[in-house]
Protein backbone atom coordinates (compact mmCIF):
# COMPACT_ATOMS: atom_id res chain seq x y z
CA UNK A 1 0.00 0.00 0.00
CA UNK A 2 0.83 3.71 -0.66
CA UNK A 3 2.27 5.50 2.33
CA UNK A 4 0.54 8.47 2.43
CA UNK A 5 2.15 11.54 3.32
CA UNK A 6 0.52 13.96 6.30
CA UNK A 7 1.85 17.64 6.64
CA UNK A 8 0.57 20.51 9.13
CA UNK A 9 -1.62 22.91 7.43
CA UNK A 10 0.98 25.33 6.34
CA UNK A 11 0.88 29.41 7.31
CA UNK A 12 3.29 30.77 4.37
CA UNK A 13 3.27 29.66 0.71
CA UNK A 14 5.99 27.91 -0.70
CA UNK A 15 6.86 27.25 -4.26
CA UNK A 16 5.46 23.72 -3.91
CA UNK A 17 2.28 24.87 -2.47
CA UNK A 18 1.98 27.54 -5.09
CA UNK A 19 2.30 24.83 -7.96
CA UNK A 20 -0.28 22.83 -5.89
CA UNK A 21 -2.86 26.01 -5.70
CA UNK A 22 -1.99 26.98 -9.63
CA UNK A 23 -2.90 23.17 -10.52
CA UNK A 24 -5.79 22.87 -8.36
CA UNK A 25 -6.80 26.31 -10.19
CA UNK A 26 -6.64 24.84 -13.44
CA UNK A 27 -8.72 22.25 -12.54
CA UNK A 28 -11.63 25.19 -11.23
CA UNK A 29 -10.74 27.07 -14.45
CA UNK A 30 -11.74 24.33 -16.70
CA UNK A 31 -15.06 24.03 -14.78
CA UNK A 32 -16.11 27.65 -15.15
CA UNK A 33 -14.73 27.56 -18.91
CA UNK A 34 -16.77 24.66 -20.05
CA UNK A 35 -19.69 26.08 -18.36
CA UNK A 36 -19.58 29.17 -20.10
CA UNK A 37 -18.25 28.16 -23.68
CA UNK A 38 -21.50 25.53 -23.78
CA UNK A 39 -23.88 28.63 -22.89
CA UNK A 40 -22.62 30.96 -25.13
CA UNK A 41 -22.76 27.43 -27.71
CA UNK A 42 -26.49 26.66 -26.88
CA UNK A 43 -28.21 28.63 -29.88
CA UNK A 44 -25.69 26.75 -32.57
CA UNK A 45 -26.46 23.52 -30.30
CA UNK A 46 -29.69 23.80 -30.67
CA UNK A 47 -30.01 24.80 -34.63
CA UNK A 48 -27.42 21.99 -35.36
CA UNK A 49 -29.18 19.09 -33.69
CA UNK A 50 -32.61 20.48 -33.89
CA UNK A 51 -33.62 21.10 -30.12
CA UNK A 52 -36.04 23.15 -28.47
CA UNK A 53 -35.26 26.07 -26.04
CA UNK A 54 -37.04 23.22 -23.42
CA UNK A 55 -34.61 20.69 -24.68
CA UNK A 56 -31.57 23.13 -24.32
CA UNK A 57 -32.12 23.16 -21.10
CA UNK A 58 -30.88 20.08 -20.34
CA UNK A 59 -27.89 20.52 -21.73
CA UNK A 60 -27.22 22.88 -19.09
CA UNK A 61 -29.38 20.81 -16.32
CA UNK A 62 -27.38 17.53 -17.51
CA UNK A 63 -24.78 19.22 -16.33
CA UNK A 64 -26.19 20.16 -13.08
CA UNK A 65 -27.78 17.11 -12.10
CA UNK A 66 -24.91 14.71 -12.49
CA UNK A 67 -23.14 17.87 -10.58
CA UNK A 68 -25.54 18.39 -8.06
CA UNK A 69 -27.04 14.78 -7.38
CA UNK A 70 -23.57 13.51 -6.54
CA UNK A 71 -21.85 16.16 -4.66
CA UNK A 72 -21.81 14.61 -1.16
CA UNK A 73 -20.83 11.77 -2.37
CA UNK A 74 -17.95 12.76 -3.98
CA UNK A 75 -17.02 14.93 -0.77
CA UNK A 76 -17.47 11.95 1.52
CA UNK A 77 -15.31 9.77 -0.86
CA UNK A 78 -12.88 12.24 -0.91
CA UNK A 79 -12.63 12.08 3.11
CA UNK A 80 -12.81 8.52 3.24
CA UNK A 81 -10.66 7.23 0.41
CA UNK A 82 -8.16 9.92 -0.10
CA UNK A 83 -8.58 13.53 -1.95
CA UNK A 84 -5.51 12.65 -4.47
CA UNK A 85 -7.38 9.47 -5.53
CA UNK A 86 -10.60 10.94 -6.12
CA UNK A 87 -9.70 14.53 -7.74
CA UNK A 88 -7.47 12.30 -10.58
CA UNK A 89 -9.80 9.68 -10.86
CA UNK A 90 -12.28 12.46 -11.63
CA UNK A 91 -10.00 14.37 -13.87
CA UNK A 92 -9.38 11.62 -15.97
CA UNK A 93 -13.28 10.77 -16.41
CA UNK A 94 -13.46 14.50 -17.30
CA UNK A 95 -11.43 14.20 -20.52
CA UNK A 96 -12.56 11.26 -21.88
CA UNK A 97 -16.27 12.38 -21.66
CA UNK A 98 -15.63 16.12 -22.90
CA UNK A 99 -14.06 14.11 -26.18
CA UNK A 100 -17.32 12.21 -26.26
CA UNK A 101 -19.62 15.14 -26.30
CA UNK A 102 -17.63 16.50 -29.35
CA UNK A 103 -17.96 13.86 -31.42
CA UNK A 104 -21.98 13.55 -30.52
CA UNK A 105 -24.26 13.66 -33.31
CA UNK A 106 -27.95 13.55 -31.56
CA UNK A 107 -29.61 15.52 -28.63
CA UNK A 108 -29.30 12.66 -25.93
CA UNK A 109 -25.81 11.46 -26.45
CA UNK A 110 -24.87 15.07 -25.82
CA UNK A 111 -26.87 15.37 -22.60
CA UNK A 112 -25.23 12.04 -21.87
CA UNK A 113 -22.00 13.34 -21.46
CA UNK A 114 -22.64 16.95 -19.93
CA UNK A 115 -24.05 14.38 -17.08
CA UNK A 116 -21.20 12.39 -16.71
CA UNK A 117 -19.39 15.83 -16.79
CA UNK A 118 -21.22 16.94 -13.73
CA UNK A 119 -20.65 13.48 -11.85
CA UNK A 120 -17.07 14.02 -12.74
CA UNK A 121 -17.42 17.94 -11.18
CA UNK A 122 -19.05 16.50 -7.81
CA UNK A 123 -16.12 14.45 -7.38
CA UNK A 124 -12.70 16.87 -8.38
CA UNK A 125 -14.58 20.40 -6.83
CA UNK A 126 -15.15 18.87 -2.92
CA UNK A 127 -11.86 16.91 -3.29
CA UNK A 128 -10.22 20.59 -4.95
CA UNK A 129 -11.62 22.57 -2.53
CA UNK A 130 -11.03 20.36 0.78
CA UNK A 131 -6.96 20.19 -0.40
CA UNK A 132 -6.90 23.75 -0.35
CA UNK A 133 -9.05 24.04 2.93
CA UNK A 134 -6.31 21.03 4.65
CA UNK A 135 -3.05 21.97 2.92
CA UNK A 136 -3.24 25.81 4.12
CA UNK A 137 -4.12 26.87 7.89
CA UNK A 138 -7.47 28.50 8.77
CA UNK A 139 -7.30 32.54 9.09
CA UNK A 140 -5.36 34.78 6.51
CA UNK A 141 -2.81 31.75 4.46
CA UNK A 142 -6.24 29.91 3.69
CA UNK A 143 -8.33 32.84 2.88
CA UNK A 144 -5.76 34.08 0.42
CA UNK A 145 -5.04 30.86 -1.11
CA UNK A 146 -9.05 30.60 -1.37
CA UNK A 147 -9.48 33.71 -2.88
CA UNK A 148 -6.83 33.53 -5.96
CA UNK A 149 -8.81 30.15 -6.19
CA UNK A 150 -11.76 31.73 -6.45
CA UNK A 151 -10.90 33.71 -9.01
CA UNK A 152 -9.43 31.34 -11.34
CA UNK A 153 -13.11 30.10 -11.46
CA UNK A 154 -14.17 33.50 -12.48
CA UNK A 155 -11.17 33.46 -14.64
CA UNK A 156 -12.32 30.31 -16.51
CA UNK A 157 -15.81 31.54 -16.56
CA UNK A 158 -14.54 34.97 -18.70
CA UNK A 159 -12.51 32.98 -20.50
CA UNK A 160 -15.01 30.36 -21.92
CA UNK A 161 -17.19 33.28 -22.92
CA UNK A 162 -14.43 34.54 -25.34
CA UNK A 163 -13.51 31.50 -26.48
CA UNK A 164 -16.95 29.71 -26.70
CA UNK A 165 -17.88 32.72 -29.09
CA UNK A 166 -14.77 32.20 -31.12
CA UNK A 167 -14.60 28.58 -31.16
CA UNK A 168 -18.66 28.24 -32.25
CA UNK A 169 -18.06 30.38 -34.96
CA UNK A 170 -15.90 27.57 -35.92
CA UNK A 171 -17.95 24.92 -34.69
CA UNK A 172 -20.25 24.15 -31.60
CA UNK A 173 -18.02 20.96 -31.43
CA UNK A 174 -14.57 23.01 -30.33
CA UNK A 175 -16.17 23.93 -27.47
CA UNK A 176 -16.35 20.23 -25.90
CA UNK A 177 -12.53 19.53 -27.59
CA UNK A 178 -10.41 22.17 -26.33
CA UNK A 179 -10.93 21.22 -22.53
CA UNK A 180 -9.17 17.77 -23.58
CA UNK A 181 -5.64 18.87 -23.42
CA UNK A 182 -5.48 21.39 -20.77
CA UNK A 183 -7.07 18.62 -18.84
CA UNK A 184 -4.78 16.05 -20.05
CA UNK A 185 -1.85 18.38 -18.94
CA UNK A 186 -3.23 18.77 -15.10
CA UNK A 187 -4.09 15.10 -15.16
CA UNK A 188 -0.16 14.52 -15.90
CA UNK A 189 1.28 17.18 -13.90
CA UNK A 190 -0.84 17.06 -10.59
CA UNK A 191 0.78 13.82 -8.94
CA UNK A 192 4.03 15.50 -8.58
CA UNK A 193 2.89 18.44 -6.72
CA UNK A 194 0.20 16.47 -4.64
CA UNK A 195 0.78 14.09 -1.87
CA UNK A 196 -0.29 10.20 -1.75
CA UNK A 197 -3.21 10.11 0.81
CA UNK A 198 -5.06 7.24 2.31
CA UNK A 199 -8.18 9.11 3.53
CA UNK A 200 -9.66 8.31 6.90
CA UNK A 201 -8.28 4.73 6.59
CA UNK A 202 -11.59 3.61 4.28
CA UNK A 203 -12.54 0.11 4.11
CA UNK A 204 -16.20 -1.12 2.92
CA UNK A 205 -17.42 -1.54 6.49
CA UNK A 206 -16.46 2.33 6.52
CA UNK A 207 -19.19 3.45 3.38
CA UNK A 208 -22.76 3.57 4.26
CA UNK A 209 -23.94 2.28 1.71
CA UNK A 210 -27.56 2.76 2.72
CA UNK A 211 -27.46 6.46 3.31
CA UNK A 212 -25.32 6.76 0.34
CA UNK A 213 -27.79 5.21 -2.12
CA UNK A 214 -30.92 7.31 -0.52
CA UNK A 215 -29.20 10.63 -0.72
CA UNK A 216 -28.14 10.13 -3.59
CA UNK A 217 -31.34 9.16 -5.22
CA UNK A 218 -32.83 11.81 -3.20
CA UNK A 219 -30.61 13.99 -4.71
CA UNK A 220 -31.17 13.21 -8.14
CA UNK A 221 -34.84 12.80 -7.62
CA UNK A 222 -35.29 16.50 -6.70
CA UNK A 223 -32.81 17.49 -9.85
CA UNK A 224 -34.83 15.50 -12.24
CA UNK A 225 -37.75 16.61 -11.31
CA UNK A 226 -37.22 20.85 -10.89
CA UNK A 227 -35.80 20.50 -14.38
CA UNK A 228 -39.04 18.51 -15.35
CA UNK A 229 -41.15 20.65 -13.87
CA UNK A 230 -41.41 23.34 -16.56
CA UNK A 231 -42.05 20.51 -19.23
CA UNK A 232 -45.26 18.67 -17.28
CA UNK A 233 -46.30 21.27 -15.28
CA UNK A 234 -45.11 22.36 -11.43
CA UNK A 235 -48.87 21.11 -10.34
CA UNK A 236 -48.74 18.18 -12.11
CA UNK A 237 -49.45 14.53 -10.63
CA UNK A 238 -46.35 13.63 -12.10
CA UNK A 239 -44.28 16.73 -10.16
CA UNK A 240 -46.19 16.43 -7.02
CA UNK A 241 -45.45 12.80 -6.65
CA UNK A 242 -41.84 13.39 -7.37
CA UNK A 243 -41.86 15.94 -4.49
CA UNK A 244 -43.34 13.61 -2.27
CA UNK A 245 -40.91 10.50 -2.71
CA UNK A 246 -38.03 13.03 -2.48
CA UNK A 247 -39.56 13.99 1.00
CA UNK A 248 -39.72 10.19 1.77
CA UNK A 249 -36.54 9.89 0.78
CA UNK A 250 -34.73 12.45 2.56
CA UNK A 251 -36.55 11.18 5.61
CA UNK A 252 -35.51 7.73 4.83
CA UNK A 253 -32.13 9.42 4.85
CA UNK A 254 -31.59 11.61 7.99
CA UNK A 255 -33.51 7.69 10.01
CA UNK A 256 -30.10 5.96 8.64
CA UNK A 257 -27.39 8.85 9.36
CA UNK A 258 -29.07 9.04 12.70
CA UNK A 259 -28.36 4.84 13.44
CA UNK A 260 -25.33 4.57 11.34
CA UNK A 261 -22.11 4.41 13.22
CA UNK A 262 -20.34 5.28 9.95
CA UNK A 263 -23.32 8.00 8.32
CA UNK A 264 -22.23 9.73 5.09
CA UNK A 265 -23.33 13.06 6.80
CA UNK A 266 -22.93 13.99 10.12
CA UNK A 267 -26.10 15.44 10.79
CA UNK A 268 -24.37 17.33 13.75
CA UNK A 269 -22.41 19.54 11.05
CA UNK A 270 -25.73 21.18 10.26
CA UNK A 271 -26.20 22.57 13.73
CA UNK A 272 -23.65 25.48 12.76
CA UNK A 273 -25.85 28.97 11.94
CA UNK A 274 -22.98 29.69 9.56
CA UNK A 275 -23.05 26.86 7.50
CA UNK A 276 -26.26 26.69 7.21
CA UNK A 277 -26.39 30.48 5.93
CA UNK A 278 -23.69 29.92 3.46
CA UNK A 279 -25.54 27.00 2.17
CA UNK A 280 -28.71 29.34 1.42
CA UNK A 281 -26.62 32.20 0.39
CA UNK A 282 -24.88 29.69 -2.29
CA UNK A 283 -28.43 28.69 -3.19
CA UNK A 284 -29.70 32.00 -4.29
CA UNK A 285 -26.58 33.12 -5.67
CA UNK A 286 -26.18 30.40 -8.41
CA UNK A 287 -30.33 29.81 -8.60
CA UNK A 288 -30.75 33.83 -9.31
CA UNK A 289 -27.84 34.15 -12.06
CA UNK A 290 -28.26 30.52 -13.95
CA UNK A 291 -31.87 31.43 -14.64
CA UNK A 292 -30.52 35.18 -15.68
CA UNK A 293 -27.79 34.15 -17.60
CA UNK A 294 -30.13 31.99 -19.59
CA UNK A 295 -32.93 35.10 -20.26
CA UNK A 296 -29.91 36.98 -21.13
CA UNK A 297 -28.45 34.19 -23.60
CA UNK A 298 -31.70 34.23 -25.40
CA UNK A 299 -32.18 37.71 -25.47
CA UNK A 300 -29.09 38.34 -27.16
CA UNK A 301 -28.67 35.51 -29.93
CA UNK A 302 -32.63 35.27 -30.63
CA UNK A 303 -34.13 38.62 -29.57
CA UNK A 304 -31.41 40.87 -31.20
CA UNK A 305 -29.60 38.28 -33.39
CA UNK A 306 -26.26 38.81 -32.00
CA UNK A 307 -22.88 36.53 -32.88
CA UNK A 308 -21.72 34.26 -30.28
CA UNK A 309 -18.83 36.27 -29.83
CA UNK A 310 -20.78 39.55 -29.70
CA UNK A 311 -22.77 38.14 -27.00
CA UNK A 312 -19.75 36.38 -25.62
CA UNK A 313 -18.47 40.12 -25.47
CA UNK A 314 -21.39 41.36 -23.47
CA UNK A 315 -21.48 39.46 -20.42
CA UNK A 316 -17.18 39.73 -20.37
CA UNK A 317 -17.40 42.74 -17.70
CA UNK A 318 -18.40 40.66 -15.24
CA UNK A 319 -16.28 37.98 -15.36
CA UNK A 320 -13.35 40.39 -15.44
CA UNK A 321 -14.62 42.13 -12.20
CA UNK A 322 -14.45 38.94 -10.62
CA UNK A 323 -11.41 37.80 -11.52
CA UNK A 324 -9.91 41.40 -10.71
CA UNK A 325 -11.40 42.01 -7.41
CA UNK A 326 -11.70 38.26 -5.84
CA UNK A 327 -7.80 37.67 -4.69
CA UNK A 328 -8.33 40.58 -2.29
CA UNK A 329 -11.49 39.29 -0.79
CA UNK A 330 -9.50 37.12 1.74
CA UNK A 331 -8.20 40.53 3.48
CA UNK A 332 -11.68 41.39 3.02
CA UNK A 333 -13.13 38.77 5.17
CA UNK A 334 -9.96 39.05 7.48
CA UNK A 335 -10.68 42.44 8.58
CA UNK A 336 -14.92 42.25 8.53
CA UNK A 337 -16.27 38.35 8.28
CA UNK A 338 -17.85 36.47 5.56
CA UNK A 339 -21.51 38.11 6.27
CA UNK A 340 -21.38 41.51 5.24
CA UNK A 341 -19.36 40.93 1.74
CA UNK A 342 -22.53 38.41 1.02
CA UNK A 343 -24.92 40.59 1.83
CA UNK A 344 -23.51 43.40 0.14
CA UNK A 345 -22.93 41.10 -3.21
CA UNK A 346 -26.35 39.59 -3.25
CA UNK A 347 -27.41 42.97 -3.06
CA UNK A 348 -25.43 44.36 -5.84
CA UNK A 349 -26.84 41.15 -8.00
CA UNK A 350 -30.57 42.10 -7.08
CA UNK A 351 -29.68 45.92 -8.81
CA UNK A 352 -28.25 44.44 -11.50
CA UNK A 353 -31.50 42.46 -12.16
CA UNK A 354 -33.50 45.46 -11.36
CA UNK A 355 -31.55 47.39 -14.21
CA UNK A 356 -32.06 44.96 -16.98
CA UNK A 357 -35.97 44.78 -16.13
CA UNK A 358 -35.43 47.66 -18.77
CA UNK A 359 -34.51 46.04 -21.95
CA UNK A 360 -36.46 46.35 -24.80
CA UNK A 361 -36.01 45.26 -28.36
CA UNK A 362 -33.25 48.05 -29.20
CA UNK A 363 -31.96 48.43 -25.87
CA UNK A 364 -28.59 50.16 -26.26
CA UNK A 365 -25.32 48.12 -24.85
CA UNK A 366 -23.22 50.62 -22.80
CA UNK A 367 -26.13 52.43 -20.98
CA UNK A 368 -28.93 50.14 -20.83
CA UNK A 369 -27.01 46.68 -20.26
CA UNK A 370 -23.53 47.29 -19.20
CA UNK A 371 -24.30 48.31 -15.70
CA UNK A 372 -25.94 45.67 -14.94
CA UNK A 373 -22.88 43.22 -16.36
CA UNK A 374 -21.06 45.42 -14.21
CA UNK A 375 -23.18 45.30 -11.09
CA UNK A 376 -23.44 41.52 -11.30
CA UNK A 377 -19.39 41.04 -11.48
CA UNK A 378 -19.08 43.41 -8.47
CA UNK A 379 -22.21 40.90 -6.28
CA UNK A 380 -19.87 37.91 -7.65
CA UNK A 381 -16.46 39.18 -6.67
CA UNK A 382 -18.07 40.04 -2.95
CA UNK A 383 -20.12 36.76 -2.41
CA UNK A 384 -18.42 33.59 -4.16
CA UNK A 385 -15.41 33.20 -2.09
CA UNK A 386 -16.92 34.44 0.82
CA UNK A 387 -19.08 31.63 0.62
CA UNK A 388 -16.66 28.76 0.63
CA UNK A 389 -15.02 30.25 3.07
CA UNK A 390 -17.63 30.42 5.48
CA UNK A 391 -18.95 27.00 4.65
CA UNK A 392 -15.47 25.41 5.58
CA UNK A 393 -14.42 27.49 8.28
CA UNK A 394 -14.35 25.63 11.92
CA UNK A 395 -14.86 22.34 10.32
CA UNK A 396 -12.53 19.50 11.33
CA UNK A 397 -10.29 18.43 8.80
CA UNK A 398 -11.75 14.76 8.48
CA UNK A 399 -14.80 16.54 7.25
CA UNK A 400 -13.62 19.25 4.93
CA UNK A 401 -14.44 17.15 1.80
CA UNK A 402 -18.33 16.98 3.47
CA UNK A 403 -18.50 20.74 4.03
CA UNK A 404 -17.05 21.45 0.66
CA UNK A 405 -19.70 19.05 -1.16
CA UNK A 406 -22.43 20.93 0.89
CA UNK A 407 -21.97 23.55 -0.21
CA UNK A 408 -21.33 22.70 -4.09
CA UNK A 409 -23.98 21.36 -3.38
CA UNK A 410 -25.86 24.35 -3.09
CA UNK A 411 -24.47 25.89 -5.79
CA UNK A 412 -26.17 23.44 -7.93
CA UNK A 413 -29.28 22.94 -6.39
CA UNK A 414 -29.49 26.22 -6.60
CA UNK A 415 -28.82 26.88 -10.12
CA UNK A 416 -31.18 24.38 -11.24
CA UNK A 417 -34.33 25.31 -9.21
CA UNK A 418 -33.09 28.99 -10.32
CA UNK A 419 -32.76 27.80 -14.44
CA UNK A 420 -36.33 25.72 -14.39
CA UNK A 421 -37.95 28.29 -12.76
CA UNK A 422 -37.02 30.71 -15.34
CA UNK A 423 -37.64 28.19 -18.38
CA UNK A 424 -41.30 27.68 -16.80
CA UNK A 425 -41.77 31.40 -16.96
CA UNK A 426 -39.97 32.11 -20.15
CA UNK A 427 -42.52 29.67 -22.04
CA UNK A 428 -45.30 30.45 -20.12
CA UNK A 429 -45.05 34.10 -21.01
CA UNK A 430 -44.35 33.60 -24.50
CA UNK A 431 -47.09 31.30 -24.67
CA UNK A 432 -49.49 33.84 -23.21
CA UNK A 433 -48.51 36.80 -24.71
CA UNK A 434 -51.20 38.63 -27.32
CA UNK A 435 -48.40 39.27 -29.60
CA UNK A 436 -47.59 37.51 -32.34
CA UNK A 437 -45.36 33.77 -31.37
CA UNK A 438 -41.50 34.57 -31.85
CA UNK A 439 -41.94 38.49 -32.36
CA UNK A 440 -39.88 40.15 -29.74
CA UNK A 441 -42.95 41.58 -28.09
CA UNK A 442 -43.63 38.36 -27.29
CA UNK A 443 -40.42 37.28 -26.09
CA UNK A 444 -39.76 39.93 -23.91
CA UNK A 445 -43.57 39.29 -22.68
CA UNK A 446 -41.50 36.17 -21.08
CA UNK A 447 -38.29 37.38 -20.20
CA UNK A 448 -39.40 40.14 -17.92
CA UNK A 449 -40.65 37.87 -15.53
CA UNK A 450 -38.06 35.38 -15.70
CA UNK A 451 -36.01 38.18 -14.58
CA UNK A 452 -38.49 38.92 -11.85
CA UNK A 453 -38.23 35.57 -10.89
CA UNK A 454 -34.33 35.81 -10.31
CA UNK A 455 -34.84 39.14 -8.93
CA UNK A 456 -36.62 37.32 -5.98
CA UNK A 457 -34.52 34.48 -5.33
CA UNK A 458 -31.58 37.54 -4.68
CA UNK A 459 -33.71 39.07 -2.16
CA UNK A 460 -34.21 36.12 -0.33
CA UNK A 461 -30.64 35.33 -0.04
CA UNK A 462 -30.99 39.01 0.99
CA UNK A 463 -33.25 38.11 3.70
CA UNK A 464 -31.05 35.01 4.63
CA UNK A 465 -28.03 36.86 5.72
CA UNK A 466 -28.91 40.49 6.47
CA UNK A 467 -31.20 39.47 9.59
CA UNK A 468 -28.30 37.96 11.75
CA UNK A 469 -26.55 41.08 10.70
CA UNK A 470 -28.95 43.20 11.71
CA UNK A 471 -29.56 40.92 15.05
CA UNK A 472 -25.74 41.46 15.88
CA UNK A 473 -25.32 37.89 16.16
CA UNK A 474 -21.92 38.42 13.46
CA UNK A 475 -20.26 40.67 15.25
CA UNK A 476 -16.75 39.99 16.81
CA UNK A 477 -13.45 41.65 17.83
CA UNK A 478 -10.89 42.18 14.36
CA UNK A 479 -8.53 39.33 16.45
CA UNK A 480 -11.30 36.82 16.85
CA UNK A 481 -11.98 37.91 13.08
CA UNK A 482 -7.82 37.09 11.98
CA UNK A 483 -8.22 34.16 13.39
CA UNK A 484 -11.61 32.16 12.27
CA UNK A 485 -12.07 34.02 9.38
CA UNK A 486 -14.62 33.23 8.11
CA UNK A 487 -17.12 34.30 10.51
CA UNK A 488 -18.89 33.36 13.55
CA UNK A 489 -18.96 29.36 14.07
CA UNK A 490 -21.44 29.74 17.42
CA UNK A 491 -25.01 29.26 16.78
Amino acid sequence: MEQATQTSPATRFDSRLWGLLLLLCGVLFLDGMDVSMVAVALPNIGHELGLETSSLQWIVSGYVLGYGGLLLLGGRAADLIGRRKVLLAGLAVFVVASFIGGIANDGNTLIATRFIKGASAAFTAPAGLSIITTKFAEGPARNKALSVYTATGASGWSAGLIFGGLLTELGWRWTFFMPVPIAAGILFLLPRYLDRDEGAGFSLRKLDFAGTATLAAAMLALVYTVVEAPDVGWGSPRTLLSFVGVGALLSAFVLIEQHSPNPLVRLGILRSGQLRRANFGAMALLGSWFGFQFVGTLYMQDLRDWSAVEMALAFLPTGLIVAAGSPNIGRVVNRVGTTIPVAVGLTSLAASYVLFLNIGANTDYLTGMLPTFILAGIGFMLTFGPLNMAATGGVAPEEQGLASGLVYTSFQVGGAIGLAIATAVIDAGTSASSSPAGSAAALLDGFHPAILTSLAIAMIGIAITVVPLVAGRTRRAPARVATVAAGDHRE
